[in-house]
């Protein structure tokens, strides 16, 4: 009885050893897929373009994923392709993130 005993205990602390790893490793791969699935576009006016330098001037609302105010800011863009869809005075809806100390737009589309 005692072996029996001795032999359960030793599989109940394996079994509970691997199981905390298992699930960890469960939540850091659910996590990202979060992280990605609520990253909203932020709203604004288009206030200046200034294609020559890849910047766009935009008032706009909350940036949640940068946790900032609404304000009007200049923007540098990834691509300066995104600078030939919109115009001065159009509503837009844009993704944002900060590189080196830049803030970045990596994604906009106009805004109906």
């Amino acid at each position: 009885m005692l072996r029996y005993t001795r032999f359960m205990f030793m599989i109940l602390c394996a079994f509970s050893f691997f199981m905390p790893v298992k699930f960890a490793s469960s939540q850091v791969l659910q996590e990202p897929v979060l992280v990605v699935a609520q990253s909203d576009m932020t709203r604004g006016d288009v206030r200046r373009i200034d294609k020559e330098n890849k910047k766009i001037t935009i008032r706009h609302d909350e940036i949640r994923d940068l946790n900032m105010p609404p304000m009007t800011m200049v923007f540098q863009v990834r691509d300066a392709a995104l600078l030939d869809r919109v115009r001065i005075g159009d509503k837009v809806r844009f993704r944002a993130v900060e590189e080196g100390g830049t803030l970045v737009i990596t994604d906009m589309e106009p805004d109906f």
